[in-house]
């Protein structure tokens, strides 16, 4: 990204959207100056501009719930820019993974509208179980074990797909593979990878054939 190329207002601001780059839920609206563009280029974490102090904000810098940039982009215009992140921690001040966590209009609309949204789903939810770890939950358990400790279940669960699949038990298969599904996905959450890069890699196997 060429940074000489973005439309800063006449305040020198730009509304930046940070958004989760593995989920793809969006996390917060906030805004950045040139100098904090820069220092977000520099750490490759969020650095954003407090309107209200008038001063940088290294988000996480006290509460370490820090978020890594993956990628920044500008619109079509050049007068915004999307911060796609791998947050550690709550985005929300108020300990929430994203703030916009209250729909006051209308219903909240499910990932995608196909048979597979499941996936989605599951990957939002596990993005938002990292980021904010709550008590008495399997999957923080498993987060804040690492990724050893989830590797090592889905060694155990790929043995329990193969014991499966001998038995020639359909329900047992269905089952075993649901959680094969789970760890996998518990796995790619930990290591900060969207889903969709395993689809797209398919879909590149696939056309090569």
């Amino acid at each position: 990204m060429n940074m000489e190329e973005i439309q800063f207002d006449e305040q020198g601001l730009v509304p930046a959207i940070i958004q989760d780059a593995v989920s793809k839920e969006v996390l917060t609206l906030a805004y950045m100056n040139k100098e904090a563009v820069t220092k977000s280029l520099e750490l490759g974490e969020t650095v954003l501009y407090s309107r209200s102090r008038q001063e940088l904000w290294h988000k996480g810098a006290t509460s370490g719930n820090t978020q890594t940039i993956r990628t920044m982009k500008y619109d079509c215009d050049q007068d915004a820019v999307l911060v796609q992140v791998v947050p550690n921690g709550p985005a929300c001040h108020k300990g929430d993974y994203s703030c916009f966590s209250t729909t006051f209009y209308g219903k909240d609309i499910e990932a995608k509208e196909h048979r597979y949204r499941i996936l989605d789903e599951l990957q939002e939810t596990l993005a938002e179980r990292k980021a904010t770890l709550p008590q008495d939950s399997y999957t923080s358990d498993m987060f804040q074990n690492g990724v050893d400790r989830i590797a090592k279940k889905v060694t155990e669960e790929a043995g329990e797909v193969i014991i499966a699949a001998k038995n020639n038990d359909h329900e047992e298969l269905t089952w075993e593979t649901a959680d094969l599904l789970f760890h996998t996905m518990l796995l790619l959450t930990e290591r900060g990878l969207p889903l969709d890069n395993v689809l797209h890699a398919l879909e590149e196997r696939h056309r090569k054939k």
